[in-house]
């Protein structure tokens, strides 16, 4: 047993941030046996590697590695978003003749707040309060289809009105002129996205060179007139290009062909799904063997390659399938998982980052981990709106909140009653449950006064207010759990 062993043994409860007050040769055996410094999901354990593979005087080394790969997650996160998450999502619009509001609080939501709802299913496996009756929980998965439901009939109520139709007017053009002809060399676009993927290929090619074209992530034109610095950063997101132009299928109904390169798209009908179960839950779900012989993701990988070579043999380089629109929602789910996996990776970075630096679990709650858990959405919902489709990303702000709390509590709870246990029980113990759910219905209320009362033309003035909203609620929250503020809870 090492140094200080017994005594580490009775402090298995202690936080995790604790780990530094400890002696440097206990640090590993302190991660190790203690329960709080478990990393939720992800594929790296970063506090392993951290406090048992680097030598306590390589720390700096070790935090200087995981910063750069800290941003490295954030340049994968912004190219699955902008290249491939954000146009799949048009596409099914297009092809669905959704508005943008529709398009935003169901698909857009969807694609945001999935990962969330499986977490709180995941999380009501250990209930600990008072009184969610069976009734109550079927009114919350009511609530959100009401909701959806609503932006439907008044959307085509809308439409009606005008005299549209239910053909929205052009859901794929963005609402408002953007300057994505010409792209910014510090990030990544879609102008960069339109000149990287080829036009319509010629007949005489063969199967084979479309292949090694569609896969090229360069345009050799566009890399001999760029400056220096935009190389040497498109250099960085070259690997990351490629592994996605590999798994994630992209629709274009900008193009003759919809961007139809039937090679790649018959090698996506194998690669998408397998992505899809390797990755949701950290590959739990994949590495699950049936009866106990046969793994998930040797199911998925034959049934996959059957239906790709069908495919393949059943249709023509040149004219993409009636079907062709099903991709986009291929897509829309793969492109979902990569952006899920980095952005647990960069959850699971800024907790170590803040156990390394021994900041509590409120404040990580407060502060990295509610900014990582919400770096997805943000770059999902940021880059729909710089692609001219701010009522989408808009109303996926919103719809997303109602997803996650409606049907993540709603299918967490049925999930987890019995016949022998119909109640699931919820007990606010802490002043900052209150807090949190007086802010969270504070803003709501707010947005839904001042949105109206603006005519529904909002500027930076709301934004504004909105972030100082935050940075308010931040600083009650915080002074609430060290209690500097203290409030009599029911």
């Amino acid at each position: 047993m090492p140094p200080g062993g017994d005594a580490l043994s009775h402090g298995r409860g202690l936080d995790c941030w604790e780990v530094r007050k400890h002696n440097s040769s206990e640090w590993c055996h302190f991660i190790r046996s203690n329960p709080d410094c478990r990393l939720d999901g992800g594929f790296l354990d970063y506090l392993h590697g951290v406090f048992c593979v680097f030598p306590p005087r390589l720390l700096p080394l070790a935090v200087t590695l995981y910063a750069l790969w800290l941003l490295y997650l954030f340049v994968i996160l912004g190219v699955t978003a902008e290249k491939f998450f954000c146009p799949n999502l048009s596409a099914i619009s297009t092809n669905l003749k959704l508005s943008h509001n529709v398009a935003g609080v169901t698909f857009l939501a969807f694609g945001n707040g999935a990962p969330d709802v499986f977490s709180a299913m995941v999380a009501f496996s250990n209930p600990r309060t008072a009184g969610l009756a069976i009734g109550a929980i079927f009114g919350y998965l009511g609530l959100y289809v009401f909701y959806v439901l609503t932006m439907v009939l008044c959307t085509w109520i809308h439409r009606r009105q005008r005299g549209d139709g239910l053909a929205p007017p052009g859901p794929w053009e963005p609402e408002m002129p953007t300057d994505v002809e010409e792209p910014e060399p510090s990030g990544t676009n879609s102008g960069d996205y339109a000149e990287e993927y080829r036009p319509l290929l010629p007949s005489q090619e063969t199967s084979l060179r479309i292949l090694t074209t569609a896969l090229s992530p360069l345009d050799y034109r566009k890399w001999r007139r760029k400056p220096w610095y935009w190389r040497l950063f498109k250099a960085f997101k070259v690997p990351v290009e490629l592994v996605l132009l590999l798994t994630v299928p992209v629709v274009d109904p900008d193009k003759d062909d919809l961007n139809w390169r039937r090679p790649l798209n018959c090698l996506h009908i194998l690669t998408s799904p397998l992505l899809c179960v390797l990755t949701l839950k950290s590959g739990a779900y994949g590495l699950y063997q049936i009866q106990g012989i046969f793994p998930v993701w040797g199911l998925v990988t034959l049934v996959a390659s059957a239906l790709a070579l069908i495919i393949f043999i059943t249709t023509s380089n040149e004219e993409p399938p009636k079907y062709h629109c099903v991709f986009a929602f291929l897509g829309f789910l793969a492109s979902a998982m990569w952006i899920n996996a980095a952005a647990t990776e960069l959850v699971n970075i800024l907790r170590t980052l803040g156990i390394i630096f021994q900041l509590s679990n409120t404040v990580l709650g407060l502060t990295l981990l509610a900014w990582g858990n919400s770096i997805g959405d943000t770059f999902s919902d940021l880059t729909m709106a710089r692609q001219g489709y701010p009522r989408m990303a808009f109303s996926a702000c919103f719809g997303g909140i109602i997803f996650n709390i409606l049907v993540g509590v709603g299918l967490g709870c049925l999930l987890q009653m019995t016949g022998s246990q119909p109640l699931v029980k919820l007990e606010p113990d802490s002043p900052l449950v209150w807090v949190l759910a007086g802010a969270l219905g504070l803003s709501l209320v707010f947005s839904f006064v001042t949105v109206p009362a603006q005519c529904f033309q909002l500027g930076k003035a709301y934004g504004a207010c909105l972030i100082a909203y935050y940075l308010l609620f931040l600083c009650v929250a915080l002074l609430t759990e060290f209690r500097v503020i203290r409030f009599s809870t029911p």
